[in-house]
């Protein structure tokens, strides 16, 4: 395997990884902060990581049509897709954000092929379809909710892997001969029309809980962490290999989701979980070994 699509498989596995506790801590921290609110304040954070790291580097590297471009790709995902994902996880389970939103690479395959004319091959297809088992048996659906009324935060979670894959897409033609980290900030700025105003609606209208110093831990991981890093690595991973294979990174997530669960919540690793991650694995290699 060449370095770059090696260093393209990390990243996109390293951003997955972080997300996969960034359901839970998003669970809580909401308990105390409105879902646009904790945005705002995470895009804001994202956007002061990466702006004291591209100040030293001396500055934004876009022209003004590059700027409006990712602009508007950060519009649709750090604007429309995170809305939806956060409020969807307010209103549905953790479980079924993980379960729901695993369904985006198939989303980015469609939307590739739409977009950037990738073609679907048989073997990106049977990498699709083996991953996607895997994360069948590490999530396990019997531990979803179909309960009628989380059914408005679960079609929440739909729109939010449908946008999430049409924001990884757009991202791959916006990174062509950019840099990655003046792409990513903007891309943050972008979510701030949506975030913003439906923020300053949330404080008004129902306020802030108790700001304990969990909850400031929880704003700093989502903000610095899963926000600043973790987007930063994932168009990093759509910025160098094929979006089809590129988003079958994104099934690290339920997996460490799992171990984590395991680690803090006493939950036990089962060996169909093994099973599915093993699964994941060959999904991956199998995108990841195809010629072109």
């Amino acid at each position: 395997m060449q370095k770059k699509s090696l260093f393209g498989l990390l990243s996109g596995l390293t951003a997955a990884a972080i997300w996969g506790g960034m359901y839970v801590v998003s669970k809580v921290v909401m308990e105390v902060i409105p879902p646009f609110s904790l945005i705002t304040l995470r895009l804001i954070l994202g956007i002061l990581t990466l702006g004291i790291i591209l100040a030293i580097r001396g500055g934004l590297k876009l022209t003004a049509r590059q700027f409006w471009q990712v602009f508007g790709v950060g519009f649709v995902g750090y604007g429309i897709s995170i809305g939806f994902q956060f409020v969807g996880t307010k209103l549905s389970t953790a479980a079924n954000g993980s379960l729901v939103t695993s369904a985006t690479p198939a989303f980015v395959l469609l939307f590739a092929a739409l977009l950037l004319k990738e073609k679907i091959t048989l073997r990106r297809l049977l990498a699709l379809i083996v991953a996607s088992l895997g994360v069948v048996a590490v999530i396990d659906p019997r531990t979803a909710q179909l309960s009628s009324d989380l059914f408005l935060g679960n079609i929440y979670l739909v729109a939010a892997a449908l946008t999430w894959a049409l924001y990884s897409v757009l991202v791959r033609v916006a990174t062509r001969n950019t840099d990655v980290l003046s792409i990513s900030l903007i891309a943050f700025a972008g979510g701030l029309p949506v975030s913003v105003p439906l923020g300053a609606w949330e404080a008004s209208a129902q306020g802030y809980g108790l700001i304990t110093p969990g909850v400031i831990g929880g704003i700093l991981f989502l903000g610095v962490i899963s926000t600043a890093l973790a987007m930063c690595l994932w168009n990093t991973a759509f910025a160098t290999l094929p979006a089809g294979v590129a988003s079958l990174t994104f099934f690290a997530q339920p997996v460490v989701g799992t171990i984590l669960g395991t680690i803090f919540l006493g939950d036990i690793i089962t060996p169909l979980f093994i099973f599915g991650g093993l699964l994941i694995g060959s999904g991956l290699i199998i995108a990841s070994t195809e010629n072109g």
